[in-house]
This record gives structure tokens, C-alpha cells and sequence, in this order.
């Protein structure tokens, strides 16, 4: 059997049948961070609540990274001729308060599988 881990602490639920991000909601201007932050970036209000984003969006771009990104921040070891190109996407996902039902967008990636 395989061992697994996050590539992060707390970025998202797992084990999990369905997992979803953890986000950030400021609780001055509600905006909505991904990853997670203790601190608003919009508005610089310190006060924020733990959140989980939908599972489905949709994917407004996208590109392939078709060469070996520099080392760090990319962890590959294999040699430049070795690396396998992958998609990443830009994508709005649905969000929805617990208060009042209001709908707030923000944005993740994920990786895509091979067909």
C-alpha cells in the first residue's frame, strides 16, 4: 500500500470521500481567500472564519507547463528531458455563507488526470 499526504497542512479535507478547499471569509468585507489566510488581503481586517469551497466551478483559462519549472520551488528530480508537461487552470468556484445564503466566488486549481 501506497503512504499519502497533502502537499499542505489544513489546504484541503483527507481523507475524505468528497474532499473540499479550506478557505478564508474576512468577516469585515467578506472577502474570500484561497489558501486560507489569518489576515484579509483586500480590506487588512484580522478577524476572518474558516470556510469550504464547492467542488465544482468553472474553469475560465487554462495553459499547459510544457518545461521544467526551476528548482526550488518545484521538488521534480528528474532530469530536465524526464519531465512530463501538466495543465494548470483557472478556476471560480461557487461559494455560499452559512448566514444568509449570498453566493461569493473565488478561484483554485487542481490537477487534471490523463485520459
Amino acid at each position: 500500500m501506497t503512504s499519502q499526504r497533502t502537499v499542505a497542512e489544513g489546504l484541503f479535507e483527507w481523507p475524505a470521500e468528497e474532499p473540499r478547499v479550506h478557505a478564508s471569509r474576512c468577516d469585515a468585507c467578506s472577502f474570500v481567500t484561497f489558501p486560507a489566510q489569518d489576515a484579509c488581503p483586500s480590506c487588512g481586517a484580522d478577524t476572518v472564519t474558516a470556510t469550504l469551497l464547492s467542488r465544482r466551478g468553472t474553469l475560465w483559462t487554462w495553459t499547459r507547463q510544457r518545461f521544467q519549472p526551476k528548482n526550488p520551488p518545484y521538488l521534480g528530480r528528474e532530469p530536465a528531458s524526464e519531465f512530463v508537461p501538466y495543465a494548470v487552470g483557472f478556476v471560480e468556484l461557487p461559494f455560499t455563507t452559512d448566514e444568509d445564503g449570498t453566493e461569493v466566488l473565488t478561484y483554485a486549481f487542481r490537477p487534471v488526470g490523463k485520459d
